[in-house]
């Protein structure tokens, strides 16, 4: 049956909506692209309204609150493409973790939700496609009305969730490329760290990584390891080449975000299985997987063990996403691991991103959920050290060039404890 476009469908939608309305934006790689591009167009459609979501820090970069000088935002990230609605006090940054964010949307008033759909199966059902995270917590709600985007070029996976049409307060049709995030060449570092982190991999291990860098090098390395499994909030396009080498793979994530060679495979293969955020990010059911290889990545550590993975300079660029609630779940794990991966310099060579001690404001994980730090200088082992233990074994996986520097800090600051 032929839908609305959205311009018309979305202007019916708003009819419903009281003029100061929340709504709820999907994100990732069911972000909606169409309406973002109807808002830039026609920018009084979205005055009055206050957006919420998950956009994540270097995929999605629509600033939802930019669109009008009475639009605003409700974040759990805060990247450099948000900062010009931040800064005009428009956008509004809440510190949280991925599972914190799911009980927030739990409960915070949401008088709306748009979410991109595939197009209807014969028995009159759309798939969440390849970003269910959040989607599925709107639709348990039961008192958010929904607009339905159906894309065709968004992907039913055989193991993703699926929605009756009846649900939708409003439905329309838009077809457009889903986010595209391409892959690039890696730091030469990486590929030693990769190395580092794969000696600590064994068959009958799952793992979880975060994007980017981590989760390229990462897959890259154990390209032709069979017998691993696959926990994850995220997946990517280097999770083809795994697929592709080991047939038993199984793969449990919350979002798939590459290109469209990934989307395409995704449609047909049924060894990935779609999950939502009370899935892959909540510590009750990551404790439940044995032998869970959390394996993600900060901007700097301190010889405490803290870690930044939010701030360069003092400003917010990020949030902190799921990084604490793997750390925390893979310590709860049976025989699980916490792994932090980051090269040991920045500005090449100049600056040693092991550092004496963060400024209290830039701290995202504390010391006691450090588990395991990998620089491609080596493996520092932190659980059950103690406090000189712990510095000694982050200064011995520095750069040469700063450990002098490091063990005359932490002697000065040891003095002062």
């Amino acid at each position: 049956m032929p839908y609305p476009s959205l311009a018309e469908a979305f202007e019916q939608f708003r009819h419903r909506l009281p003029g100061n309305a929340r709504l709820f934006i999907g994100g990732a790689s069911g972000e909606p692209l169409g309406l973002a591009r109807l808002f830039k167009a026609e920018p009084e459609l979205s005055s009055g309204l206050t957006f919420l979501g998950a956009w994540i820090a270097g995929i999605n970069i629509t600033d939802w609150a930019g669109f009008h000088s009475d639009a605003y935002a409700e974040t759990i990230f805060l990247p450099p493409a948000f900062r010009p609605s931040y800064d005009a006090g428009r956008t509004r940054f809440l510190p949280m973790s991925y599972s914190q964010a799911w009980q927030w949307m739990a409960t915070t008033p949401l008088h709306g939700a748009v979410v991109l759909v595939s197009p209807p199966d014969a028995d009159g059902n759309v798939s969440l496609g390849v970003s269910p995270d959040y989607a599925p917590l709107i639709f348990q709600r039961g008192d958010v009305p929904l607009l339905g985007i159906i894309n065709p070029q968004m992907p039913a996976p055989p193991n993703a969730a699926k929605i009756p049409l009846s649900k939708f307060a409003q439905l329309a049709e838009d077809d457009h490329p889903l986010l595209v995030l391409p892959g690039g060449p890696l730091p030469p570092a990486f590929e030693t760290i990769a190395g580092h982190i794969a000696n600590l991999i064994d068959a009958g291990d799952a793992l979880q990584f975060g994007v980017g860098n981590v989760q390229q090098a990462i897959l890259t390395a154990l390209k032709g390891r069979r017998g691993l499994r696959i926990y994850s909030g995220m997946v990517s396009d280097p999770i083809l080449g795994m697929l592709d080498a080991d047939p038993t793979l199984r793969v449990d994530t919350g979002v798939a975000t590459g290109t469209k060679a990934l989307y395409d495979r995704m449609a047909t293969e049924t060894r990935v299985h779609f999950h939502p955020v009370s899935k892959t990010h909540f510590a009750s059911a990551l404790a439940a997987v044995p032998r869970l290889r959390a394996i993600n990545s900060v901007i700097e550590i301190d010889l405490f063990g803290q870690a930044n993975a939010e701030f360069i300079g003092g400003r917010q660029v990020a949030g902190q996403g799921g990084l604490n609630d793997f750390l925390r779940g893979a310590a709860l794990s049976e025989g699980g691991l916490a792994i932090t991966a980051l090269m040991a310099t920045a500005k090449g060579g100049e600056i040693s991103r092991i550092v004496p001690r963060l400024p209290p404001n830039a701290v995202t994980v504390m010391r006691t959920d450090m588990d395991v730090v990998i620089t491609e200088y080596g493996t520092a082992r932190l659980r059950g050290k103690s406090m000189e233990a712990r510095a000694e074994a982050l200064i011995a996986i520095a750069d040469p060039r700063h450990r002098p520097m490091l063990a005359e800090e932490w002697e000065a600051m040891r003095r002062r404890i």
